[in-house]
C-alpha cells in the first residue's frame, strides 16, 4: 500500500526538485519497488501482465502510428472539420464522434488513434491543445460507456453474468445517459475554457497529400478491424459469444502495415513503446496491492449492491486498484445478490466514469497523456481532476436517475 501511495502522489506532483518524471517511470519505479521489497514474487509478477491487454495495445500502436505516418488520418481528419465554423462546433464534433466510435472500437483504440489527431488540430486551428486533450479523454471514456465491446470491464461484465443480447441491453439501459453526459462534458469545457470558445472560424491548414502506398495498407488495416469489431457485433445481436477475440482483432488489423509496408520498421521504432512498459509495470503493483487483499476486504465487508451505492463506490476504488479488477471482483458479489440488470449496469458505468475522476481512472487517459507528451504536450493531474471531478459527480447523478426509473 505504500508504494501505491507513493505511485499516486509522484504521478500527482511529477516534479521532484530538479527532476521531471513521466508516468511510465513513476509506475516502473513502482514495480521494482514491490519486486525488491518482495511484496509480490518474481513468477506472480509475470503471470500478472496480461498478455491479451498487451498484444491488444501492441497490434492498435501499429494501426494508429501508421494511421500518421501515412498522412491519411489528418487527410481525413481536414474533410471532417472543415466543416465546423467555430470552436464549439469543433468540441462538439470530437465529444461526438470520438464517444460514439469508442462505443464501437473500444476507448484504447480511439485513445492511440486520437491523440495525435487532436495535437494536430489543434496546431492547425490554433486551438488549446490541453482543450482538445481533454475533450479526448472525456469523450472516450464517457462514450465506451453504452457498449459491451467499448471498454474491457463492459465486457467482463456482459459475458461473466451470462447476459442475453448484451448489445440491446447496454443500450437501452445506457444508451440516452451516456449521450446526456457527453453534453455534460461540453458544457464543463465550455465553463472551464471560456475564452477558447470564440465565434470566430476556425483557421484551416492546407490539407495533407498523405502516403499513397502507406494510406492503401492503413484502409486495409481498418477495413479488417471494423470488420471483425462487426462480425462480434452482429454474433453479440443474436446471442452468441464473441468468437473473435480483441487481441486476434488487432493483430489481424496490424498485419497489413507489418507485412506489406516498405516502412514497417519506421513504424514499430515510433510506436509508444513506454505507454506499453508503464501497463507492464501497473500490471506488477496492481497485483502486489491485489495480494494484500486490503481492497477485497474493504469491498467484501461494505455489502454494497444498492445502485447508487455501486455507482459511488465504482468511481471511488476504481481510483486504486483500477476497474477491470474491482468489476472481476465485484460482479461475483452482485450476481450472488441477484443480479438485476440495474445494477450490473450501474457497475459497467461506474468503473467506466471513474476515468473521468483522475488520470489513472483509465487507461485510456494514460495512453493520451504518454502520446502527447511524446509531441511536447501534457496535462497535469491537477488540470485533469480540476474539471474531471465535477464532471464526474454530474455524470454519476445521470446514471444514478436514469437507472433508477428503467
Amino acid at each position: 500500500m505504500l508504494v501505491l501511495a507513493a505511485v499516486f502522489i509522484l504521478v500527482a506532483v511529477r516534479h521532484v526538485g530538479r527532476f521531471n518524471f513521466k508516468i511510465w517511470q513513476i509506475m516502473l519505479g513502482g514495480a521494482v519497488a514491490v519486486l525488491i521489497t518482495g511484496q509480490i514474487a518474481p513468477l506472480d509478477a509475470l503471470r500478472a501482465i496480461n498478455i491479451d491487454v498487451m498484444i491488444f495495445l501492441f497490434g492498435m500502436f501499429v494501426v494508429g502510428e501508421a494511421l500518421v505516418a501515412s498522412g491519411y488520418l489528418f487527410s481525413v481528419a481536414s474533410r471532417i472539420f472543415t466543416r465546423t465554423q467555430n470552436t464549439d462546433q469543433l468540441v462538439l464534433a470530437l465529444l461526438f464522434g470520438m464517444g460514439i466510435l469508442s462505443a464501437i472500437l473500444m476507448n484504447d483504440t480511439l485513445a492511440i488513434i486520437g491523440t495525435p489527431l487532436v495535437l494536430g488540430l489543434a496546431t492547425r486551428f490554433r486551438i488549446s491543445k490541453k482543450l482538445l486533450l481533454l475533450a479526448l479523454a472525456f469523450a472516450i471514456t464517457t462514450g465506451s460507456v453504452m457498449s459491451p465491446i467499448g471498454n474491457p470491464q463492459n465486457l467482463l461484465v456482459a459475458v461473466n453474468s451470462g447476459m442475453g443480447a448484451p448489445f440491446v441491453t447496454f443500450g437501452l439501459y445506457l444508451a440516452i445517459p451516456t449521450l446526456a453526459c457527453l453534453v455534460a462534458s461540453y458544457a464543463l469545457l465550455r465553463i472551464f475554457y471560456p475564452r477558447e470558445f470564440h465565434p470566430c472560424p476556425v483557421c484551416v491548414a492546407p490539407e495533407v497529400i498523405p502516403d499513397r502506398d502507406l494510406t492503401l495498407l492503413v484502409k486495409c488495416s481498418l477495413v479488417i478491424l471494423v470488420s471483425l469489431a462487426a462480425v462480434n457485433i452482429g454474433l453479440s445481436l443474436i446471442g452468441q459469444s464473441l468468437l473473435v477475440p480483441l487481441p486476434l482483432i488487432a493483430v489481424c488489423a496490424a498485419l497489413p502495415v507489418l507485412l506489406f509496408s516498405q516502412k514497417r520498421f519506421r513504424v514499430l521504432k515510433q510506436i509508444d513503446w513506454y505507454t506499453l512498459i508503464f501497463f507492464v509495470a501497473m500490471f506488477i503493483v496492481m497485483a502486489s496491492v491485489w495480494q494484500s487483499g486490503f481492497f477485497q476486504q474493504f469491498v467484501g465487508e461494505g455489502g454494497i449492491t444498492a445502485v447508487p451505492a455501486i455507482l459511488v463506490s465504482s468511481v471511488v476504488i476504481s481510483q486504486f486498484i483500477s476497474n477491470v479488477p474491482f468489476v472481476a471482483l465485484f460482479l461475483p458479489m452482485i450476481m450472488q445478490a441477484g443480479g438485476t440488470t440495474s445494477q450490473l449496469m450501474a457497475l459497467a458505468a461506474g468503473s467506466t466514469i471513474a476515468g473521468n475522476l483522475t488520470i489513472l481512472g483509465a487507461a485510456s487517459n494514460v495512453i493520451i497523456i504518454q502520446q502527447a507528451e511524446k509531441e511536447g504536450a501534457t496535462l497535469t493531474f491537477l488540470e485533469f481532476a480540476k474539471i474531471g471531478v465535477p464532471l464526474t459527480l454530474v455524470q454519476l447523478a445521470v446514471y444514478w436517475v436514469f437507472l433508477g426509473f428503467v
